[in-house]
């Protein structure tokens, strides 16, 4: 199967990110490279782009995509909860901006060997990187019920999160769950029909929660923030598209503490903490996709972009 992916909110998010022809700028979720590809061709002599992903299928996908610029542009297999460390192994001591596109692509959607999808019966796997040694099965399959039910209540939303993880669990006492196909069945019996009837397919919630804990991705969107800020030149910007409350949630309060860490008492008259701005939210409200871009793109519909920008730019 084709690598594809439409890239969301691109004409937005290239404008956001404000490139320069010499800069250097970081895509910690590559995937076909559609942002890419668009910040690459603005880049000149002495620009860079530095693409990074997960996905080995991705990666092979993005290098065919940005082969015309392969002069200004280097690929890394990784996550980039790691730009940090990957900037230093390049010699890299600040970035000019940096993109991040949080969730799962079209094509590993769509990909029936990849079991992200709840539409067809394929191999229970979920995961972005091949190389993870947790997949959607060693979850469904080892994880105790009552990690199960925290899961599918903290990261999936669910309100039948117990009784969905109490039936996995009496399920594979009998077998181990192996198919995508087996876990919407037991999904479908453990929410009543009335529920599913007013609400649609009652799946999406829990293979959401299983996906995020399978990737890690919460954890990982939480403890890289900061240090993407502190990567960024002055003037610099961190550009962040998600796709659901949770992950913005992080995205809005990171931006938020980075803008304003004063810890001190609000009765204080002056600050004493001595925790000093990184810079400003560029968003005040997230950026969400126009009516042209939602009839050609329906999955852009709850995409949202927070822009950051690091203190000491030119006015």
């Amino acid at each position: 199967m084709e690598f594809h992916h439409i890239p969301v909110l691109l004409t937005q998010t290239v404008e956001e990110l404000h490139i320069r022809p010499s800069g250097i700028y970081f895509d910690g979720t590559l995937g076909g490279a559609g942002h890419s590809f668009e910040i690459a061709k603005r880049l000149e002599e002495g620009g860079r782009l530095i693409g990074i992903d997960q996905d080995e299928e991705a990666i092979e996908a993005a290098k065919k995509h940005l082969a015309p610029y392969a002069d200004r542009v280097t690929i890394v297999h990784d996550n980039y909860e790691h730009i940090p460390e990957i900037a230093q192994r390049l010699g890299i001591s600040q970035a000019d901006g940096i993109l991040l596109d949080i969730g799962v692509s079209s094509y590993q959607i769509d990909n029936p060997a990849r079991g992200f999808s709840y539409n067809e019966d394929e191999p229970l796997d979920m995961r972005m990187d091949q190389e993870n040694p947790v997949s959607a099965k060693t979850i469904v399959n080892t994880w105790s019920e009552e990690d199960l039910t925290r899961i599918l209540r903290d990261y999936g939303e669910e309100r039948y999160a117990q009784r969905i993880a109490a039936n996995i669990a009496k399920e594979r006492e009998e077998h181990p769950l192996e198919t995508t196909g087996e876990l919407v069945k037991i999904i479908r019996a453990s929410i009543p029909m009335k529920m599913q009837e007013k609400y649609g397919n009652p799946c999406k919630r829990t293979f959401q929660a299983i996906r995020i804990a399978c990737n890690r991705e919460l954890d990982v969107l939480q403890d890289s923030i900061d240090g993407l800020i502190d990567l960024l030149a002055p003037g610099g910007r961190l550009c962040i598209i998600t796709f659901h409350s949770l992950e913005d949630r992080i995205v809005k309060n990171a931006f938020r503490r980075n803008e304003n860490p004063c810890t001190c008492p609000p009765e204080f008259p002056v600050c004493v903490c001595g925790k000093k701005s990184k810079g400003t939210v560029i968003t005040k409200k997230p950026i969400t996709a126009s009516e042209e871009e939602l009839g050609s793109n329906s999955r852009a519909a709850s995409a949202k972009l927070r822009v950051f920008e690091k203190i000491g730019g030119t006015p």
